[in-house]
């Protein structure tokens, strides 16, 4: 799995909870605060998801 598509589908999913806490009239910063961490996730997980085994 390339880290492109891991990288689209995590900004899917960061958007979505974005425009569902929009909807819930979540205040703008904590908005921001929660995207810039999820975002921090998503680039962990998605290097340690498509990361190539190192030759031994």
């Amino acid at each position: 799995m390339s880290f492109g598509i891991y990288a689209a589908g995590y900004a899917l999913v960061i958007v979505g909870l974005v425009y569902g806490a929009h909807l819930l009239h979540v205040p703008a910063h904590w908005i921001v605060a929660g995207a810039i961490v999820l975002l921090g996730l998503g680039i962990l997980s998605g290097v340690k998801a498509t990361r190539q085994k190192d030759p031994s």
